[in-house]
């Protein structure tokens, strides 16, 4: 089972960020745009786990302990860099227990044997991939023109603001992969303490 455990995105947030792509998804083609339906806030890619060890997962994930916090989803941004882009993001901006509830999952799914995250929480929301999709390192010379049509866009259009929310529960998704990208399922839901 390959796994991830994520925040759902209120419907209405859900809404704005789909008309917003709608109106600008012309100006990158080529790049592979994550429907809306499939939105959400990664707090830890777990990957590859063993179906039978599914129930000690959910344990551990339990026993996590996270306090509500107000999430703000506004501005965009790339990844690794806007001249090498590779990943098209929207912005968030939250409290602090945000990032606190993200290391209290890492410390309960590396108790598990789960490789432990090597960098800082960085809470983004991924709208679109080209290439590989994933956010390596590249030199600023290694140019990538795949978004430069959106990025000269963007430049003329003031920040979008797309609203915000305070979640009450993490999920424990699954992911499987199709010849028409990922399909999500959500395979548990966990209370944050209110």
């Amino acid at each position: 089972m390959r796994l991830f455990v994520a925040l759902d995105i209120d419907e209405e947030i859900r809404t704005r960020i789909a008309q917003f792509t709608d109106g600008i998804r012309g100006f990158a083609p080529d790049a592979r745009w994550v429907s809306a339906e499939s939105l959400h806030l990664t707090l830890k890619f777990i990957g590859e786990w063993p179906a039978e060890r599914l129930d000690e997962l959910k344990a551990a994930l339990v026993a996590v302990r996270g306090q509500p916090t107000e999430v703000t989803f506004s501005g965009t941004g790339f990844f690794p860099a806007p001249k090498s882009a590779r990943v098209f993001w929207i912005g968030i901006n939250a409290g602090p227990e945000l990032a606190a509830l993200a290391g209290a999952v890492d410390a309960a799914t590396s108790a598990l044997g789960i490789e432990s995250e090597k960098r800082a929480f960085t809470p983004h929301l991924t709208l679109a991939r080209t290439g590989s999709g994933r956010p390596q390192r590249m030199s600023s010379d290694c140019a990538n023109s795949s978004f430069r049509r959106l990025q000269e866009k963007l430049a003329a259009m003031s920040a979008p603001a797309f609203g915000t929310m305070t979640p009450r529960e993490f999920f424990l998704y699954e992911s499987k992969l199709s010849p028409k990208g990922a399909v999500y399922t959500k395979l548990e839901s966990f209370s944050l303490e209110t």
